[in-house]
């Protein structure tokens, strides 16, 4: 099978500082893969070479079998490729559902997805409201919801771009155990209607929760990849990671 996502000896810097080196990541179809690692090693900055935001030095970032290098970040957007942020980042001023409308205004000019009338618009923003228990504060503004109904919000603004990969940047940062479970049934649901996920998480019971495979990055290095049982007890991940 081809990977969706093929990261090739990635190596990114800032001045004299490595921030990634040989980095290398194969994401397949379908999968939910966990990226963890301690603060400073290199999620973020791998993150942001992967959608656009930044242009890594060294290697390359190949998506859905075509390469990405080069492309801008709303350009890897419309490839199929969204994100979640640390701290959420919706229109303050537009309510929930036009804080929808504008992905999926995107997504109708560049992709031709769906109908361009208003009404299926709206439609289609209450949908994605629906899947998120979002529906009744549609015509809200972000500062009325909760901080795990505005997780919800960032999540199901990433994915109205309909992306074919969702990377999720610490989702559930801050929240009590029942509303961490709230995320990671709705990342579920996202997985099984055929979304690509990959998981950035603190939360080590979700991160192992989500995951089918796990991916340990120190100091801009991958040190570990695979099966997330034998990952978590490999002894260099334990040292750098896990304190042991």
């Amino acid at each position: 099978m081809t990977a969706l996502l093929e990261v090739r000896n990635l190596g990114k810097r800032f001045g004299g500082f490595v921030a990634l080196e040989d980095i290398a990541l194969s994401v397949q179809p379908g999968e939910r893969v966990g990226l963890i690692g301690p603060n400073g090693s290199g999620k973020s900055t791998l993150v942001n070479c992967i959608c656009g935001t930044l242009r890594n030095e060294a290697g390359s970032v190949h998506f859905d079998g075509r390469p990405l290098d080069g492309s801008t970040a709303h350009q890897r957007t419309r490839r199929g490729v969204a994100r979640t942020f640390q701290l959420p980042r919706p229109f303050a001023s537009l309510t929930l559902a036009e804080n929808l409308r504008i992905p999926l205004l995107y997504t109708v000019a560049t992709r031709g997805g769906m109908p361009h009338t208003a009404s299926h618009i709206d439609a289609r923003c209450l949908t994605l409201l629906r899947e998120v228990g979002l529906d009744g504060k549609a015509h809200r503004l972000p500062g009325d919801l909760t901080q795990v109904e505005m997780r919800k919000l960032e999540l199901v603004r990433a994915m109205a771009a309909e992306p074919k990969l969702l990377i999720a940047d610490e989702s559930m940062a801050g929240l009590t155990h029942s509303e961490v479970e709230e995320i990671l049934i709705l990342l579920k649901r996202l997985n099984e209607q055929g979304v690509t996920v990959i998981l950035i998480e603190h939360i080590m019971r979700a991160v192992m929760s989500f995951s089918q495979r796990l991916v340990v990055l120190v100091s801009g290095r991958k040190i570990a990849d695979g099966e997330p049982n034998a990952v978590v007890r490999e002894p260099e991940v334990e040292r750098a990671y896990l304190g042991q």
